[in-house]
């Protein structure tokens, strides 16, 4: 509904809506024409959203920690929500950076932890999440009889949009982004 307020479309245009949110994944594909709105399909999935890549992180750097210092953080519920903390913000950063630095006080017992973790190594313990999110587009474009080139916009939403991928469109297919935060 923002969209067509914000965008007064004369002509039918056909609008993928992918929301990627803190705990779900909502994709709707909508035809737009002089306010008026219908909805041709939705999809999504309901256990997939930022905190499952959050959680990916969090065991990567719990098995680092037990490996580096032989001690188990996924016991210390004081630690493990300092490292959630320490890797949404690593998420965001990763978001307009190359790497992220975790680095947090007396983490567990006393013990220093500081680590870093790269997009290419974010994208390869996400991938799989990643792809999820995509089976969730195909399946709204199915049930919209349609195929991605006779999408004509995307509207990204919710605050999980922001995380880093990088994946290649087809090739020759030109679709405007707008995003919504």
């Amino acid at each position: 509904m923002a969209y067509s307020f914000h965008n007064k479309v004369s002509k039918e245009q056909n609008v993928l809506i992918f929301d990627l949110g803190g705990g779900t994944c909502n994709v709707s594909v909508l035809i737009i024409e002089n306010g008026m709105y219908e909805i041709k399909s939705t999809a999504g999935d309901a256990h997939l959203g930022g905190e499952h890549f959050d959680n990916r992180m969090i065991t990567c750097f719990v098995q680092e920690f037990k490996r580096k210092h032989n001690k188990d953080l996924s016991v210390d519920k004081r630690a493990l929500r300092r490292l959630r903390t320490a890797c949404e913000s690593a998420k965001r950063t990763l978001s307009s950076s190359l790497q992220a630095s975790i680095e947090i006080e007396s983490l567990s017992d006393g013990i220093d932890f500081y680590s870093r973790i790269t997009r290419t190594c974010f994208e390869e313990l996400c991938s799989d999440l990643f792809h999820a999110t995509l089976e969730s587009v195909e399946k709204a474009l199915r049930e919209a009889k349609m195929n991605r080139l006779e999408i004509h916009e995307i509207v990204l939403v919710g605050g999980s949009i922001h995380m880093p991928q990088d994946i290649e469109a087809p090739a020759g297919i030109m679709i405007p982004v707008l995003k919504f935060i």
